[in-house]
Parts: structure tokens; sequence; C-alpha cells
């Protein structure tokens, strides 16, 4: 695995996630997975002798570092605790990924993305010291799995290193960010001899597009669902790569992203302090009872309790659901938990709407991951208005702590939320039609109105955390697909 983000180590998205989960559950299935990632600065420097490689843009000194223990699983209904001492107590060991760190020198940045030019020297050194690892003596990988525009140039740098003969699997988790940056920054870092071997369209416009090139050179493509698969070869959803994603016809794969129950799942989850499951649902009101205090809602506990985790970015609709928030306070009981960061004029929005209903809506500007799995775990709905999804993970996690998705049909969403059919029982949440205000306030209303009937809010919730989408059932697609290129 060769990649920018892998939780917990290096995360600011579902990237990171969907990343550790696969390969963590590819370990469990038998294989030998080694992912290579930078070292960035907030990242301890590795113990002991690095390994130094040869290659374009190289050497490349890389260290290696121990994953943590899988914990198990903790008592329902109680705090999870450390372990005693000695071996008795000591959890089981899990087979777990190599992780090997990519030192960058000057490169070296306190964020994982610095949002300029570095971002592609590092980048370009990664994928560098990935066809370097794999052309190494000794242990050679049988797949190169590369993901996003980070890592696309790795199929494209194999084609300059005769010993790196290795199918090359490349993961689009977003076609909207595809890297692309000014001609002159091969040259620059060491890389002007990659020029040779890109395809001129990758550098039309006076750049050089990072994805558009790893898109030609790799051995098979996927996507993070079947029907954003589908979408990104038309040009509303494709981004300007359509051409390319459409021409490569059965190269390209969808397969739906998985979750890690080890981490989210209400039975276990190491930021509660309480636990639940589907047959004791009590914990679940605690944990939105003390939520409300610590967000010093209102505290009305039988209100419904709408919670938002999202980046403030245009893709993901944010914006809409603030244009029809002043009616949804106006018109239901609802309050709103809200956590995220990205556009200024969107978290200004909703910082202005917090100072106006201080008891109805809370607004937390940035990423906490305790109060993510908090607002997952108290909270009655959740709301994912994405103009275009990939596959998203937030719907997925809601599912499992019975927090019911108001989700647009589009992409990963279209593929995990099925509309509740209160006649036939049928269905895992609210699912709406068009991106904007009006699809937004039908799918929260609709939700809300399933709410106030507490039998059939029972019966909704029940069919939510019943949903399994744990990558176990996602890595067979994998292996079949690695198989096939051997």
């Amino acid at each position: 695995m060769v990649c920018a983000e892998i939780a917990p180590w290096a995360k600011t998205g579902g990237l990171g996630d969907a990343v550790a989960g696969l390969s963590d559950a590819l370990c469990a299935g038998g294989h030998d997975v080694r992912v290579l990632l930078p070292r960035y600065s907030h990242l301890a420097v590795p113990r002991g002798r690095p390994h130094t490689l040869e290659g374009l843009g190289g050497p490349f000194r890389l260290g290696e570092i121990e994953p943590e223990p899988i914990p198990p699983k903790p008592k329902r209904g109680k705090r999870a605790a450390p372990a005693r001492q000695g071996a008795a107590q000591a959890p089981q060991r899990q087979p777990r990924p190599r992780i090997f760190l990519l030192e960058l020198g000057e490169l070296t940045a306190d964020t994982v993305y610095t949002g300029d030019a570095r971002d592609a020297g590092r980048f370009l050194h990664l994928s560098a010291a990935a066809v370097a690892l794999s052309a190494a003596d000794g242990w050679r990988p049988d797949v190169l799995h590369c993901h996003d525009w980070h890592t696309a140039l790795v199929p494209v740098l194999q084609r300059l290193e005769p010993r790196s003969s290795i199918p090359s699997v490349l993961t689009l988790h977003n076609v909207g960010y595809q890297g692309v940056f000014a001609d002159e920054i091969l040259e620059e870092q060491g890389f002007a001899t990659l020029e040779q071997v890109l395809p001129a369209d990758a550098r039309a416009g006076g750049g050089t597009n990072f994805l558009r090139a790893g898109l030609r050179a790799a051995s098979r493509v996927t996507t993070v669902s079947p029907t954003y698969a589908e979408e990104i070869t038309r040009p509303e959803f494709g981004m300007g790569l359509e051409d390319i994603l459409s021409a490569r016809g059965r190269d390209l794969l969808g397969i739906l992203n998985g979750v890690d129950y080890g981490v989210w799942s209400p039975d276990r989850d190491p930021f509660l302090a309480q636990h639940y499951d589907a047959a004791d649902l009590a914990p679940k009101r605690r944990i939105k009872e003390q939520l409300l205090r610590e967000l010093q809602l209102g505290p009305e506990l039988d209100a419904p309790l709408i919670g938002v985790v999202s980046r403030l970015v245009e893709q993901k609709g944010i914006d809409l659901l603030t244009l029809v928030l002043p009616a949804l306070l106006s018109d239901t009981r609802a309050t709103f938990a809200v956590l995220g960061n990205g556009d200024a004029p969107i978290a200004a929005t909703l910082r202005a709407i917090a100072d106006s209903y201080p008891r109805r809506v809370s607004f937390t500007e940035g990423y906490d991951e305790k109060l993510a799995h908090e607002i997952f775990a108290g909270s009655d709905l959740t709301v994912v208005p994405s103009r275009y999804e990939p596959c998203g993970l937030t719907q997925m996690y809601a599912l499992r702590y019975g927090t019911i998705p108001v989700v647009r049909a589009t992409g990963g969403l279209a593929d995990t939320i099925q509309h509740f059919d209160a006649a036939l029982g049928t269905g895992n949440g609210s699912v709406f039609r068009d991106a904007d205000p009006q699809g937004v306030l039908w799918g929260v209303s609709t939700a809300l109105a399933w709410y106030d009937d507490r039998a059939t809010w029972s019966h909704l919730v029940g069919n939510a955390m019943a949903a399994d989408f744990s990558w176990p059932k996602q890595v067979p697609q994998y292996e079949a697909l690695y198989r096939s290129l051997l």
C-alpha cells in the first residue's frame, strides 16, 4: 500500500480510515501487507537503523514503526480499561501491516498536506521510493496498490525501472483532487527524466496532472463504490477525466469501502464512556444526554438531535443544509450538533447560526476524533447532503450507531442507504434526489416525521443497526482483483 494517509498515524478524513481498514482486513486474511507513507513531523522518528534504497530521486531512507495490537472487545456498558500486566491479561495480537515511513528531509511539514508545491515534491519522492522498494533485493510485493493522486505516479515511474514490473492498482477515493502542478516542479525535484514517460495529455495547459498520468499507466483502476465508478465516466462527475475513465472499460472497477467495526461500533468504541447494541439502547440515550450538556444545547432529551460530522466543502453540500436550518429551527423541535472545518464562508455561516440559536445549534470548528464518535453515538439523525460522494463513510458509521442517515442519492450514498418504507418496514434511511435546499428540507422533514412515531422509529433504528458494511465483506473483491493480475 502506498498512501498519504493511514489511520491513526496520519488522517485527515475517510482516506486514512479506508487504507487502514483494508490493510488490516487483508492481514487478517493471511496476506503480507506493507504500507509506505511519508514521515510527517508529527510522527515519531522510527527506532533502529533506517533502510536505505537507491533509485530515481534517491537515495531513500525508510524507517519501520510498530503498529499497536488490536485491543480486545470490551464488555458492553463498561468503559474500556487497559489490560493489567502479565501475559494472561495481554491482548491477543492479530496480524497487522508493516508500516514504513519515508524520511522527507526539508520537505517534511507539520501537516499531511501543505497545499503548495511542497506536496508535489513529497509525493514524487514517496512514489519513487515505492518503486525502489518494489525493485529491491529480498522481499518483492505481488501488487503495488496506490491511493489517489498522491501516489498515482507510481505506475508511471515503474516505466523507468525495469526491475519493477509488478502489477499496479490505483484506487480513486475522489477524482475531484488530481494533483496538478507547474511543469517545472519535475526538474526542481530531480525528476526531469519522468517527462520521457508522461502521457502527453497529462501535461496539457502548462501543468502536470499526476492523476491523469497514473490513470493511463496503472494495471487496474478502482474506485470506492459501484455507483461512483459509473458516475465518473460522465462529464458531470468525471472532473475532466471522464474520457480516460470511460476508455478504461472493464479495467475500472467500483468496490465499496468497508468499515472497521473494531473502532466504529457502539458496543466497543474506545471513545465512548458507555457501550450499547441493538438489544439495549438505553446507554445511547445517556450518551445523548451527556452530549447535550457538553455542547450546552437545550435540555429537551426527547427532541431529535441531528449530528453532522463533515468537511465543510462544496462537495459535501453543507452549504445547502445552512440554507434550510432557519426553517428547520422554526418548524421543528430539532437541535443540531455540527463538527467540521473547511471553507471559511460555510464555517462563518454556521457560526452565525449557532450564535443566533445557542441552545439549538452547536458548531465546533476543526476535527475532534472523540467528539466525532460521541456525535455519532448520541445523535438521532445525521445529514449527508453531498453533491457527489465517491463512497462516504459517515453514513455507514451512523447506521452502526443507530443514527439514521439523511442522504442524497449519489455515489456510495446511493449504494448504502435505501429509503425507508414505513408500510413495508424496509430501508435504513431517508434518501432525497436533488442537490438543492428543497431536497435537503424534504429529506430531513421526512425523517423527523418517522421520529415522531416511536414504533416506526424503533423499527428503522433496528434496520440501520443490522446493516453490515464490514471490511471482511469487501476484501474478497480485492483478493479477486489481485489474483487477476498475477
